[in-house]
């Protein structure tokens, strides 16, 4: 099974092409994309990708795409471009939160804590009960930095962000930092949930912002 994974949601992204081989993944190649360019480099970059491995669109057998928290803009430029390849082409997505990609990455079991930098004094939060093969989601929020470190305890925080961790750090808390998921880890996570079936359809793929977007402040405070 062939996987294009897809990751719009920070400042920077990449594309991925895994594909599962006797039971493991492979990864064939990460390509990064730069931030405030992804309209006009995902579609390109995606073919350019494929030729390079001698292979086509036709090819793909499923998608996976970060569906959030993250950049309202560079989201919603994934997941269109993911919602058009997998209509056309019929094949079955996975919508892999950035969150879980994050607490997996940690290859912690047990309960934890992801989280990531949401800029504007907060904290995107996600707590998770991790197994060696699923990571099962409790609770997500949008938290202050102080509210988060107020109210976390002593359960292990995983971020890839440094300030969190340094902060965690200088209050005595359990926290590993991880690196930023790329694009191959998206696509090794979506290849996981589509084998267990937890797929979405192009029509109902959608992001998973947590944080409301500035229009919708803006018209509840009216």
């Amino acid at each position: 099974m062939l996987i294009l994974g897809v990751d719009t949601s920070g400042k920077n992204g990449s594309i991925a092409l895994v594909r599962q081989e006797q039971g493991n993944p492979r990864t064939f190649e990460v390509v990064p994309l730069e931030g405030g360019t992804f309209s006009a480099q995902l579609v390109p970059q995606i073919s350019e990708l494929l030729q390079r491995h001698r292979l086509t669109k036709r090819d793909i057998d499923a998608f996976a795409v970060a569906s959030g928290p993250g950049s309202f803009t560079g989201l919603r430029v994934g997941l269109a471009a993911i919602k058009a390849l997998a209509e056309i082409l019929q094949k079955p997505i996975a919508a892999v939160s950035l969150l879980e990609a994050v607490a997996r990455t940690s290859e912690k079991k047990g309960e934890v804590v992801a989280a990531l930098d949401a800029g504007r004094g907060e904290i995107y939060v996600a707590e998770y009960s991790l197994s060696e093969t699923h990571a099962t989601l409790s609770k997500q929020e949008l938290l202050t930095f102080a509210e988060f470190f107020s109210s976390n305890g002593d359960r292990e925080i995983v971020t890839p962000d440094a300030k969190i961790a340094d902060l965690a750090r200088e209050k005595g808390l359990p926290v590993t930092q991880v690196a930023y998921p790329r694009a191959d880890a998206i696509a090794r996570l979506g290849l996981e949930k589509i084998q267990a079936g937890e797929v979405v359809s192009a029509e109902s793929l959608d992001a998973n912002y947590i944080r409301r977007s500035e229009a919708e402040i803006k018209k509840l405070s009216i």
